[in-house]
C-alpha cells in the first residue's frame, strides 16, 4: 500500500508540482490549501508524513507543526518544512516547535524525494 503524504501550501501551483512528484514516486497525496486545512484533513486521515509550507493564511505551518505534534498520532509522525524561510531563527523555531526536517523552495523534485525516502523509508 501506497505511504500517504499529506502536502500543505497556500499556492495552488506549489501544491500541484509537489502532488505530481510524489505521485510519481509512487505516494499517495492529500493536499491542503493552509494549516487550518490541513488539521482538520489530518483529523480524518492516517497520513506517513506531512510535507508544509510555513507562511500561510488562517493558521501557519509553525502552528500547525505544534497542534499536530499535540495529537498522539502525530507525535512521532515526521512533519518536512518546505518553506521559503531560510534564516536559522526560523529553523530554530521549527525544530523547538517538532520539525524533522527543512526544505527551502524552489525545491528539487529529487532531492525531495530522497529527504522523504530517507524520513519514512
Amino acid at each position: 500500500m501506497a505511504k500517504k503524504i499529506l502536502a500543505v501550501d497556500d499556492s495552488a501551483s506549489i501544491r500541484q508540482m509537489l502532488t505530481f512528484t510524489l505521485k510519481g514516486a509512487g505516494y499517495d497525496v492529500i493536499e491542503a490549501v493552509d494549516g487550518q486545512d490541513a488539521l482538520d484533513k489530518a483529523n480524518s486521515h492516517k497520513v506517513n508524513l506531512v510535507l508544509t509550507d510555513i507562511n500561510m493564511p488562517r493558521m501557519d505551518g509553525l502552528q500547525l507543526l505544534e497542534m499536530l505534534r499535540r495529537l498522539s498520532h502525530y507525535k512521532s509522525v515526521p512533519i518536512l518544512m518546505l518553506t521559503t524561510e531560510s534564516g536559522d531563527d526560523m529553523k530554530a523555531k521549527g525544530k523547538e516547535a517538532g520539525a524533522t526536517g527543512w526544505l527551502v523552495k524552489p525545491f528539487d523534485p529529487k532531492r525531495l524525494l530522497e529527504v522523504i525516502g530517507k524520513v519514512i523509508g
